[in-house]
């Protein structure tokens, strides 16, 4: 007997389905025509996290990455594994707008890989199709590494800019198969193939005061994000922390002076966690987080970066007492 699943989006619409007993709710909904952000369908990635807010139902497997023990507990679930067993009400963490976004598969050229430091690369695509990816600020795909039929997941660091010209920023993997093409066979004018947009991790409108956390080649949905900032404007207060390990891994300070510079009530700070950095601000992101950046839990927090990241963060708001009105995050780790 199929059992009645409620979603509840952040906008406030709510979509009724109906799950089959062994049918995960994730491919319930998109049999329903309800794209809930999805990308391995196995319980690695977190994409498709969502809160299950009353209802009975079991869990398939998947990895500590995607979906932690103290999440589980709290009654967070992977659409992609979960499996009702009674009428249940799922929160997704995404507007019913997104949820109604097909993916396009494009094909873009090469434009210019530039090697930012030696952990990271910047990829720049072009083609005039890419001027209708209808993507929002933080959002990613998936990007084939030509020659194979593997794929990796990358945030955009841009919006689309004239002429159909979209950014990323790559971590540069020892071994890894996307950067050993981009640092040893990529030449402009190559072919790579898009699948996207994806993700539930997007700036969404700006009410209140934000605090962006960015650990890495994590800046990257950031520099889209203020990109659009810069072009709209903004009457609240914006925040961004920055974290890297070494000096060397430090990217993009210009651009983000100039974001500074460009949107009044922007500020950042950048730290690196080694010891022996010559970086005046030191250590990990969590020391650069001030009681008034969290303007008493009327604020909206944006964090991305490595999975013990975003757990340390997690942690470590809680343990402040302050609950955000908002908290978007997204997990990332780097594929050999």
């Amino acid at each position: 007997m199929p059992h009645q699943i409620a979603l509840r989006f952040e906008d406030g619409l709510t979509r009724f389905i109906e799950a089959n007993p062994n049918e995960t709710v994730a491919d319930a909904a998109y049999r329903q025509g309800v794209n809930i952000p999805l990308d391995c369908r196995d319980g690695a990635c977190g994409t498709c996290k969502c809160h299950a807010e009353s209802g009975k139902y079991e869990m398939g497997e998947y990895i500590e990455d995607a979906l932690s023990e103290d999440e589980a507990a709290r009654g967070y679930v992977l659409t992609c594994q979960m499996r009702a067993r009674g009428n249940c009400v799922v929160q997704v963490p995404a507007s019913s707008a997104v949820c109604r976004t097909q993916r396009a598969v494009l094909e873009a050229a090469v434009g210019e890989v530039r090697q930012l430091s030696p952990s990271t690369i910047s990829l720049t695509l072009r083609d005039e199709s890419l001027g209708k990816l209808a993507f929002l600020p933080g959002q990613y795909v998936n990007l084939q590494v030509p020659g194979t039929d593997q794929t990796r997941a990358y945030s955009f660091s841009s919006l689309v800019r004239e002429g159909g010209e979209v950014s990323f920023l790559i971590r540069n993997v020892p071994g890894g198969l996307m950067s050993g093409f981009l640092t040893g066979q990529a030449r402009p004018g190559d072919r790579m193939t898009l699948t996207g947009p994806l993700g539930s991790f997007y700036l969404r409108e700006i009410e209140r005061p934000l605090l962006l956390l960015a650990g890495g080649t994590g800046l990257a949905p950031f520099t889209a994000m203020l990109e659009k900032i810069a072009a709209e404007g903004s009457p609240h207060p914006l925040h961004l922390v920055y974290g890297v390990t070494t000096d060397a891994d430090l990217v993009e300070m210009d651009r983000l002076e100039d974001f500074a510079a460009r949107i009044p009530n922007f500020t950042f700070a950048a730290c690196v966690a080694s010891p022996e950095s010559a970086w005046p601000r030191k250590g990990y992101v969590t020391h650069h987080i001030e009681p008034a950046h969290l303007y008493d839990g009327e604020v909206d927090v944006y964090l991305c970066g490595p999975p013990p990241m975003v757990e340390a963060v997690s942690r470590f708001i809680r343990e402040c007492g302050v609950k955000p009105a908002s908290f978007h995050y997204e997990k990332f780790a780097a594929s050999a």
